[in-house]
């Protein structure tokens, strides 16, 4: 079964290879393969420069999958074919790992269909960002065309476009200019290239604001939605008190992926801090529960020093995950017996535990050996 890591890690390699075979087959010499005598050498040579742009875009839907959009899986999977077909039009010998990895991660994009649902929301400004930028194009683009007789070296709807491309961003190579004499010319440049600023300017806006919330996010000890996306066969511990610290302690030397949920927000800084994942919120909520991928997780741990508290948490478990091992741990041993009716499938009581231990270790039995464990790691 592939995970939603696996899918994202793949899609990057094919990015990767997507632009290192075009850098390859742009640079080298004498790089045909069995397929070279069938294709132009211009399909070849637009194939390799195409191959590059694709592998970039591939990046981007590839944080689109991390993030668990939906969108991000649609465009993966057109993008995947067109990665395959250039490294086949490339027909260079550099090309066939870029073919193979990409024919290989389309069924595994197809098994993990399910797990990328997270629709796409983008906020006003990024919708006002969006269109600003496509809007502006589209001005530079019909109006220089339309305005040609006013520009040198504008004859084509393409060289429109690269006019207005190089003057929005202010490259301004100086090879498309107004005539001499236009005042019609040098108005519509001007115009192009306030708009096209204003534009770029609003762009990037939108882009660093939400890198900054994530990094806010990480920095109170909360987890990304991009790490929320990613989480998958995971150990989900709910509550934190004493109980919980050798619990989470044991976890990160077991190096499992586990996440902690807890209302305390001094706790969940400390474990962010120590590179736990956490989320702050009320483990017996289903909202966070549902946001920690519950009906992802391998198994889940309840151990706080609040046996009511845990009932209802497991109680809340239970309900949204059917299936999925439960267990708790009841500071009264009377507990016991109302945290497994609560939906618990393993109930451990610390003092009895820690009772029957200890009378085993008196007695030498062959437990001395875990007893000596447990104080060593105290």
């Amino acid at each position: 079964m592939f995970t939603t890591r696996a899918a994202v890690i793949i899609v990057l390699l094919v990015a990767l290879l997507s632009v290192a075979t075009a850098v390859l087959n742009i640079g080298a010499q004498d790089v045909s393969g069995p397929f070279a005598g069938y294709v132009p050498e211009a399909v070849q040579a637009a194939a390799g420069f195409t191959g590059a742009l694709t592998g970039f875009m591939m990046v981007g839907s590839a944080l689109a999958l991390r993030r668990g959009l939906r969108a991000g899986w649609w465009a993966t999977l057109l993008l995947l074919p067109l990665t395959a077909a250039q490294g086949l039009l490339q027909s260079s010998r550099y090309s066939l790992p870029l073919i193979v990895l990409s024919l290989v991660a389309i069924p595994i994009l197809l098994l993990t269909r399910n797990r990328f649902t997270k629709p796409l929301s983008l906020t006003t400004t990024q919708i006002a960002a969006g269109s600003a930028l496509v809007g502006v194009q589209l001005y530079g683009t019909i109006g220089g065309y339309a305005l040609r007789d006013h520009f040198d070296e504008i004859d084509t709807i393409l060289d429109a476009f690269y006019f207005t491309l190089i003057t929005s961003s202010t490259v301004g190579y100086g090879d498309v200019t107004p005539t001499m004499g236009s005042v019609q010319g040098m108005l519509f440049t001007m115009s192009v290239l306030v708009l096209g600023v204003a534009s770029f300017g609003i762009a990037i806006g939108a882009l660093v604001g939400p890198l900054i919330q994530d990094r806010i996010s990480r920095t109170l000890g909360k987890m990304t939605e991009s790490q929320l996306q990613l989480l998958d066969e995971h150990i989900l511990v709910l509550g934190y008190g004493e109980l919980t610290e050798p619990i989470v302690d044991e976890l990160a030397d077991s190096g499992r992926s586990f996440v902690v949920v807890t209302t305390d927000r001094e706790a969940a800084k400390i474990l962010s801090d120590k590179g736990v994942q956490v989320i702050t919120a009320d483990p017996s909520d289903e909202e966070p529960l549902r946001r920690a991928k519950i009906d992802r997780a391998a198994a889940i741990l309840v151990a706080t020093n609040h046996d009511a508290e845990d009932a209802l948490t497991v109680l809340t478990a239970r309900e949204l995950a059917p299936t999925t091992r439960i267990v708790a741990a009841a500071t009264d041993r009377e507990n016991v017996k109302k945290l497994e009716r609560a939906g618990a499938d393993s109930v451990i009581s610390p003092a009895q535990l820690g009772g029957h231990l200890l009378v085993q270790s008196a007695l030498g039995s062959d437990e001395t050996a875990l007893i000596d464990r447990i104080l060593e790691s105290e």
